[in-house]
């Protein structure tokens, strides 16, 4: 789970006991990422290991969803592991449970407050503030909390702080879900308050919500507002986006864009209105340029000039060079030698590198254009000066992490020195064989190379030189396998999926395998709908989920209706009989997204 280790003082309610900051994943400096902290509360020291396992759980889950798939080298992860006096939290399950001798007084019902709801899962904000700053680097404007509850129950909550607990089957969906709310300052999509009572009438104005309107279609297209740009659009959380009656806590007279989304249902991804929202929230956390040339004076015309950016997993940075205006051709190249530019002496000429992110996840403009994904650094050249020679070493000084695989989609990265006279050249091999990679030598997009499955051996060089670097590339995505409830016959067509008749509800398990480590995420889909992600059981993890006609009732949400899903019980409850494709499919520890396999399940009315 962790490279190290730093034990640190007291900040339990616990006498005599202490906290622990473990740096689960680190990449870079913690004053130029976001960083998320996960502190435990409830966990005694000998339910520490239990800890571990519950963060490793929720990043698997994390990692397996966009955006945070995609910029996953942006975030650094610390655990603070503290440990309670008395196991479990307050409140938990009901008001009149017993209160908890525990280290930062997490409780259900909003701290045990009877005019609450007990999904309202609290946290002492000051104590979990006082963990956090143990972090060295990490403040309140660069990270982002979550303290998990050691129990079983459902719950959670966003804001400052967000919070889930730790043991539920659905607990490691709670974790984006409120960083949606912490983070990107999204809104609930419920169309209820009260589990099981509808949520009235919407009567207040066009809400301040990025994705909540009063706005027809034709009104979003003809005022350019809300998410026009993506009406018709598939919804990455399934469906088509549009205008989707609910939300807010309202049945009536507000809409959303997908019919269910992470903010309306746990197990769906956040659709594209939501993704382009988080997708600047993260970015803005942190400088897409990480260091450069020093702008202070002006700059001689015989060396070189460079940027270090980010490295976004998910797709490369793009860099644009411009000498008085007018764009050089270097190729998106991180560094520029102005000694191959031709610069005439007796005048200066104005220099600048433009960093953005060409991510499609983004059209709005405005959000493009923000200093969350576009960076401008700017330099004065002078032919007339001379630059000192230097003796900076030719060395890396950064790069994607080589202690675990790195997947077949990813983009690679390995930053150099930059000694001012020469600009170390990076060289690529993959099984031996070198790989061409022009302009951008800092980065390698794998997807590019079209791997074939299996694992392959990448090594970076700095050309010249016997300093590498070497990854093992997982392109072989995990496997799935399903199990179901014995059904009333099976029927086999030569070319076709296998279909399973049922006359009535059905279980289906699905079990996952790789041979790489770290923990696998399971998806299925239905009729073609959104993935959806494979939890077991709400109320058991360990126990296979279950479709039926009409679906499930557990605690006023339904789960499991086969065809027109619903997730509340006065959503359309009308069986749905007949044929349906089930798809499944994986997302391993490396981010590699398995191929979609599918069966088909016939209902027959009993």
């Amino acid at each position: 789970m962790s490279t190290g280790s730093t034990a640190v003082g007291s900040t339990s309610g616990g006498e005599g006991s202490g906290a622990t900051v473990v740096p689960v994943q680190t990449t870079g400096p913690a004053d130029k990422r976001f960083n998320l902290v996960v502190m435990g509360d409830g966990y005694t020291a000998a339910e520490l290991p239990a800890f571990r396992a519950d963060v490793e759980r929720h990043l698997s889950m994390l990692w397996s969803i966009e955006p945070f798939a995609s910029y996953r080298s942006y975030i650094n992860v610390w655990a603070v592991e503290l440990p309670s006096n008395e196991s479990g939290v307050d409140c938990d399950p009901s008001l009149d449970a017993p209160a908890r001798d525990t280290a930062l007084d997490m409780g259900f019902w909003g701290g045990c407050n009877p005019d609450s709801v007990q999904r309202l899962l609290t946290v002492d904000g000051r104590k979990a503030a006082a963990a956090a700053d143990l972090v060295p680097g990490t403040s309140s404007a660069n990270r982002q909390i979550v303290a998990l509850a050691n129990s079983s129950t459902y719950g959670g909550a966003g804001g400052s702080y967000a919070t889930a607990s730790g043991g539920n089957a659905l607990s490691a969906l709670i974790t984006p879900h409120e960083i949606g709310h912490s983070l990107g300052n999204l809104q609930d999509e419920y169309d209820y308050y009260a589990r099981g009572v509808p949520g009235g009438v919407y009567e207040s104005g066009e809400p301040s919500s990025v994705h909540h309107t009063l706005l027809t279609e034709q009104q979003m297209r003809d005022q350019r507002a809300k998410w026009w740009r993506w009406l018709g659009e598939e919804s990455e959380a399934g469906g088509v986006i549009g205008r989707h009656e609910g939300g807010l806590y309202s049945t009536k007279g507000v809409w959303r864009p997908s019919r269910h989304s992470i903010m309306k249902t746990l197990g769906y991804a956040f659709d594209q209105v939501e993704r382009e929202v988080m997708v600047r929230a993260i970015s803005a956390k942190v400088n897409l340029v990480q260091d450069h040339t020093p702008t202070e004076r002006p700059l001689g015309a015989d060396r070189t000039v460079w940027v270090d950016t980010l490295h976004p997993v998910g797709g490369e940075l793009a860099v644009e060079w411009r000498l008085d205006g007018r764009p050089l051709t270097t190729g998106g190249a991180r560094t520029v030698d102005l000694r191959t530019l031709g610069l005439s002496p007796g005048r200066t000429y104005a220099l600048t590198a433009t960093v953005t992110d060409p991510t499609p996840f983004v059209r709005d403009p405005a959000v493009r254009g923000s200093a969350a994904l576009t960076r401008t650094v700017s330099w004065t050249v002078n032919p007339a000066l001379g630059t000192p020679e230097d003796a900076t070493p030719v060395a890396f000084t950064g790069h994607t992490a080589t202690t675990a695989p790195v997947g077949a989609r990813s983009v690679v990265y390995a930053d150099t020195t930059h000694p001012v006279r020469r600009a170390p050249a990076v060289t690529w091999t993959l099984d031996g064989r070198a790989v061409s990679n022009p302009g951008n030598d800092r980065d390698l997009d794998l997807r590019s190379l079209r791997l074939t499955p299996g694992t392959h051996a990448l090594t970076a060089r700095i050309a010249g030189t016997e300093r590498e670097l070497r990854w093992t590339v997982d392109a072989l995505a995990a496997s799935v396998s399903y199990e179901l409830s014995p059904p009333l016959r099976t029927v086999r067509r030569p070319g076709q999926p296998v279909e399973y008749v049922y006359d009535g509800a059905f279980t289906m398990r699905l079990t996952a395998r790789d041979d790489q480590e770290g923990a696998v995420v399971s998806q299925f889909r239905v009729d073609g709908d959104g993935w959806y992600t494979y939890y077991g059981w709400p109320t058991d993890a360990g126990a296979p989920f279950l479709f039926s006609p009409s679906g499930t009732v557990i605690d006023d949400l339904v789960y499991g209706k086969l065809g027109r899903s619903r997730a509340v019980p006065w959503d359309d409850a009308t069986p749905d009989y007949g044929t349906h494709t089930i798809e499944y499919r994986t997302v391993d520890a490396a981010g590699n997204v398995g191929r979609a396999q599918r069966f088909l399940v016939t209902l027959v009315r009993p």
